[in-house]
């Protein structure tokens, strides 16, 4: 079913602005092949195939040899400068340089709705889940002859992972650009949801065991009696969340993992019965849902949790963040992290007239894995992760040359452009040890978070295919946060000391979940993430989330919880969320039969 089309009124300059960023104009109606048919869900063996000669890394390229293309990405992000250092000698190497453009003010669905409605893309796009509407559109170009020429490309993922993202027409059209490791999971950082606390509230507290919910937020709250301002005289809020647009799911998706389930995202999967009779369980009406949001309206009740947190944007919410004034909240590691640490290095004007660094003073973020009682076990942190095939990268329609996209996407793989991607050049971002380890020094670590050496000098492409894990050298990891020394070397003094109290070497042992092997059903939201409003089950489950995205504000914030809870109770099961549950429990029973037909056991 095709998704409504909704055009904003007053941002068609944003539409002429992603045009004049492609290198080319496509034709209306999209790119016509040169047998004459166009591109809805067209079998790919029916286009001319790639030109197969070239597949390696050009060695140098001039400038009038270099193809610009354009990428738009439906987050926000920071331009790199022209002539930005590594950009222009990734260039050199593989005759391709791509100019990014970053979601504007306003949401992911808005901007691809523009893109459809102008009938003009550019020539590469990395979207969410609104993804789906330019492949439902015909605007993107399938990947499978084109996996068959470029060795990197196929191998970034196996035949089996590749399959998951093809779809019913029987092509592939993007790939998840994160999370993939090559060889092992060298992770250590914990790029989930949890519950962030700043290191200096731990280690006020003499670095204490903190596993429940009632245990954090007295933490917080004496925290903040004790030590109501910043240096600066910023007064601290203890606590704070986001309600906007989709990322509310950092509000409404911590009841599962507080009753010791892994992120199945869309329901929990109870196997007291053992793993060959699984039972799907809704979290948003159980025990541990009802005593988290009743604790959250108690903590807004007393002025803990920020009375702002309902109407806040997302770029309030980072602000605030970066103030340094935030003690704990809780959210994907990833949505904010990256702001944040930049600003913590900051330097600051106290109150005093001395300067200080929010770094300095152990305003970072720690994740802690919270559960409903003392002693049980939890499940925060997801050990080999699993492929979010719901959007990625692809490659459209209005590309001017389709065989050249892709083969720069092959070329980013290669270890020579990885390692210019997130290590940068050597002898100027890194050196080489004797034993062929790469390590920084103090200075070159500085550097590489310093936001204007980001712009003018590094180029990681962050949002096309990279690796995680390990490099094709055996030696050195693909990326500088998961070297062991390089990772630890870089964390802020008070961040070590943390780690060190709490005998972790990083933040996945920080958080402390258990390592336990996934189910074959895991994880279910890579199956309720890809459900449109076209079934009743999909209905089922997009106005359940429009019913959590109305009420639960409202029941933080009601004066009598019980009363608003249970009114709460009453419009989500108008909602019919069991025709949502059976669906999701056949679902699960699919997964396990297939997994048995193919020789799996508990």
């Amino acid at each position: 079913m095709k998704r409504f089309r909704r055009l904003i009124t007053g941002v068609l300059v944003f539409a002429t602005a992603l045009s004049a960023c492609a290198c080319s104009t496509p034709s209306k109606g999209g790119r016509t092949y040169v047998d004459g048919t166009k591109p809805e869900h067209r079998n790919s063996s029916q286009s001319e195939p790639p030109d197969p000669d070239v597949t390696a890394v050009p060695t140098s390229g001039t400038d009038d040899q270099i193809t610009d293309f354009s990428m738009f990405i439906t987050v926000s992000g920071a331009k790199k400068e022209y002539g930005n250092e590594i950009k222009e000698l990734i260039a050199e190497k593989t005759g391709v340089r791509v100019e990014e453009t970053w979601l504007p003010a306003l949401t992911a669905e808005e901007a691809i709705d523009i893109l459809i409605a102008s009938d003009e893309f550019p020539d590469y796009v990395y979207a969410g889940d609104e993804i789906e509407a330019l492949y439902e559109n015909g605007s993107l170009i399938p990947w499978d002859e084109y996996l068959e020429i470029y060795p990197n490309l196929k191998s970034y993922y196996s035949e089996a992972q590749w399959d998951k993202f093809r779809k019913d027409d029987g092509h592939i059209y993007w790939a998840n650009v994160f999370e993939n490791f090559n060889q092992k999971d060298t992770s250590t950082e914990h790029n989930y949801l949890a519950f962030w606390i700043q290191a200096r509230v731990l280690e006020w507290a003499g670095y204490p065991e903190v596993e429940t919910l009632d245990q954090y937020f007295d933490l917080l709250e004496r925290y903040a009696e004790a030590n109501p301002v910043l240096p600066d005289g910023t007064e601290v809020i203890p606590y704070t969340c986001i309600c906007e647009s989709w990322r509310y799911y950092s509000l409404e998706s911590a009841p599962q993992f507080l009753a010791g389930f892994p992120n199945d995202g869309s329901v929990i999967v109870d196997t007291s019965n053992g793993p060959l009779e699984p039972q799907v369980m809704d979290y948003n009406t159980s025990d541990a849902a009802k005593m988290y949001f009743k604790k959250l309206n108690e903590e807004y009740g007393k002025g803990v949790l920020d009375p702002e947190f309902a109407i806040q944007t997302y770029d309030e919410y980072v602000s605030k963040l970066c103030t340094g004034r935030v003690l704990g909240l809780c959210d994907q590691q990833w949505d904010f992290i990256y702001s944040v640490r930049d600003s913590f290095g900051q330097l600051r004007r106290a109150e005093d007239g001395s300067t200080f660094k929010l770094s300095d003073i152990g305003c970072d973020y720690v994740p802690l894995g919270l559960v409903v009682e003392e002693g049980m076990d939890q499940l925060w942190h997801s050990y080999g992760a699993e492929i979010n095939v719901s959007g990625g990268i692809a490659v459209t329609e209005g590309c001017s040359d389709p065989n050249l996209a892709f083969r720069f996407l092959n070329d980013l793989l290669s270890q020579e452009i990885h390692d210019l991607r997130f290590w940068g050049i050597e002898g100027v971002d890194y050196y080489v040890d004797d034993d062929l380890t790469y390590y920084r020094t103090e200075e070159m670590r500085a550097k590489w978070k310093d936001p204007e050496y980001k712009t003018d000098h590094i180029c990681e492409y962050a949002y096309m295919p990279q690796w995680r894990g390990m490099s094709s050298d055996g030696i050195n990891c693909m990326k500088p946060d998961d070297q062991p020394g390089e990772y630890k070397a870089g964390l802020p003094e008070p961040v070590r000391n943390c780690l060190d109290a709490y005998g972790a070497g990083n933040f996945v042992d920080m958080i402390g979940s258990v390592e336990k092997k996934s189910y074959p059903w895991f994880p279910m939201w890579s199956w309720s993430n890809t459900l449109g409003m076209d079934t009743p089950y999909g209905l089922a489950y997009y106005k359940m989330g429009e019913c959590k995205h109305q009420w639960l504000p409202q029941v933080i914030m009601s004066s009598n919880f019980e009363s608003t809870w249970d009114s709460y109770m009453l419009a989500y099961q108008d909602c019919k969320p069991q025709v949502f549950l059976d669906a999701a429990q056949a679902e699960v029973d699919t997964r396990l039969n297939e997994a048995l037909e193919n020789g799996w056991t508990p």
